[in-house]
């Protein structure tokens, strides 16, 4: 199982950071910008959930791999942008692939660590949506997690699935498969569909702030 999140996390830590850094070259920053984007939204989630499960220092901080990863995908995206910014979808596939090994990885690195099972889903959610948060919040954006369509839902999927197929003692490589697909599936079919979770109605109307003393 930790061979699995080790596995699965470094997968997500490239995927999440080429979601970073394709967000960063679409809002022209600099290549410092790029990179520093990259960074956070690969491992956000990450660090959040081995700090919530008291695997500190957090894998991230210590093991270079994931520094390393997430600076070869910011330079790639960087210096190929003109290619991959073409790709309209690009930046909600790649997002949509990151939620899904994170949310995996979570849940499995969860329940490596001997939590109970809800919990073990939750903290598979946390690390899915975490670095899309950070990401959008240093681009001046609502979360993503917030308004988009099924988006913590499909984390959450995920990662039932793999702690339901840990309780029944399931084979890990299908438990795997079917997590990473229901939820990428899931992502792509909400965002194709625009399917979408109530929404607050409201007849006040939002204004502007009023900054007169």
């Amino acid at each position: 199982m930790e061979k699995l999140s080790l596995v699965l996390d470094l997968t997500g830590t490239f995927v999440f950071a080429l979601s970073g850094a394709l967000a960063g070259v679409k809002r022209r920053l600099d290549i410092f910008g790029v990179l520093v984007l990259s960074f956070a939204a690969a491992n956000s989630g990450g660090i959040t959930r081995d700090i919530l499960i008291g695997a500190v220092p957090p894998a991230a901080l210590v093991d270079l791999r994931y520094l390393g990863v997430s600076l070869f995908a910011g330079l790639v995206t960087f210096f190929l942008s003109s290619l991959i910014v073409r790709l309209s979808t690009a930046i909600l596939v790649f997002d949509a692939a990151g939620l899904a090994f994170f949310a995996v990885a979570g849940s499995s690195k969860a329940l490596a660590q001997g939590l109970n099972p809800v919990m073990s889903v939750v903290l598979g959610m946390v690390t899915g949506i975490g670095g899309g948060m950070v990401r959008d919040v240093l681009m001046a954006e609502i979360p993503t997690v917030l308004r988009a369509e099924l988006y913590a839902v499909a984390a959450l999927a995920a990662a039932a699935v793999v702690v339901i197929g840990h309780l029944l003692q399931l084979p890990i490589t299908p438990v795997v498969v079917v997590a990473l697909v229901l939820c990428f599936g899931l992502r792509l079919l909400a965002i194709r569909y625009k399917w979408q979770l109530p929404v607050a109605k409201s007849e006040i109307a939002e204004e502007p702030p009023n900054f007169r003393k």
